[in-house]
């Protein structure tokens, strides 16, 4: 009978071994086909502006978040909003900080793109430093710096509207290029200008006038796009860039400014008197647009006759890649 005890112990001993490295074994199999999935992770192209909303993608890069996801992006930068969107859809680039209004007119034009996520972007009219503006209506008939068509455009537009003023209120001035754009307000070539940040900052820090913005409005039109064919072919990448995106935003939101702002400004093209003048924005894990941003910017885009008709929300935006 003893005999027989010692035998059932054994063999329960042996059981518990064997099940043992079988969940060793089926550990190991999900560690290696995790391991597996990012190494088939296909590299991905992202252009980026000189403003806020890119600065999580060049802090991915930095902290190598990217690479823990095990995938690899190649960040260009661009000074253009038309430069940009040239890259994209001449096959340079997967995906681009953006707008709403730059991803309706690729679509309009047969370059089909797709808005993956909303941005944390602001922007801002600004006035010059010897100027006598005390509110919006003061620059009736006056020089204000935009770029045509784009969403700095479209946020002048909505902050005139507000005052009753329309496009027709002011002397629209076309400057595409945002750094030209600001040192033409700063030296007091322009009445005033929209700007996005940290450019909006940077004149106000160097004597220009804060007169209202986006976030005043309550709008929110900056997105992050990828073309069609990215998503349908580079889904899983994406997926692992808004991974790390999200670190960085952590990074970004829990850090001191003063450890990372040296390689913010250099890296962002910022001016150098941005170290001192950049005010960072509270940011966002990725999340997706608003529906009624859209509707606003698809308004705008018809009512100018920019595009035949607009886009609905399930046209344009895909929700399943930001999870």
């Amino acid at each position: 009978m003893k005999k027989l005890r010692i035998v059932t112990l054994i063999a329960a001993v042996m059981a518990c071994i064997f099940a043992l490295a079988g969940c060793g074994g089926s550990q190991q199999s999900s560690s290696s086909a995790s391991n597996s999935a990012k190494k088939n992770l296909q590299p991905i192209t992202i252009g980026v502006m000189p403003d806020t909303d890119s600065v999580p993608f060049l802090i991915a890069q930095e902290k190598g978040y990217f690479a823990d996801e095990g995938l690899d992006v190649e960040i260009k930068p661009f000074k253009s909003a038309m430069d940009r969107d040239s890259a994209l859809q001449s096959g340079n680039l997967d995906g681009a900080v953006s707008d709403m209004l730059a991803a309706a007119f690729a679509k309009s034009g047969g370059f089909d793109v797709k808005i993956t996520s909303a941005t944390d972007g602001s922007y801002k009219l600004i006035a010059g430093k010897g100027e006598n503006v005390k509110a919006v209506a003061d620059l009736q008939g006056k020089d204000v710096a935009v770029s045509r068509n784009t969403i700095i455009e479209y946020v002048a537009d909505q902050i005139l509207m507000k005052n009753n003023m329309t496009g027709e209120s002011v002397n629209k001035v076309v400057i595409p290029q945002i750094p030209t754009r600001l040192e033409m307000l700063q030296n007091g070539k322009l009445a005033a200008a929209t700007l996005p940040e940290p450019m909006a900052s940077i004149a106000v820090y160097n004597g220009c006038q804060y007169v209202t913005g986006s976030d005043e409005l309550g709008i929110n039109p900056g997105v992050m796009v990828f073309t069609d064919k990215a998503v349908k072919d580079k889904a899983e990448s994406i997926r692992a860039m808004y991974r790390a995106y999200n670190r960085a935003v952590k990074y970004l939101n829990e850090t001191d400014r003063s450890e990372y702002i040296d390689f913010v400004v250099e890296k962002s093209g910022f001016p150098p008197v941005a170290k001192e003048a950049l005010k960072m924005p509270q940011y966002h894990e990725a999340f997706l647009p608003a529906e009624s941003d859209l509707a606003g910017c698809m308004d705008w885009l018809t009512g100018k006759q920019l595009i035949t008709k607009g886009y609905s929300y399930k046209d344009i935006v895909v929700t399943d890649l930001i999870k």
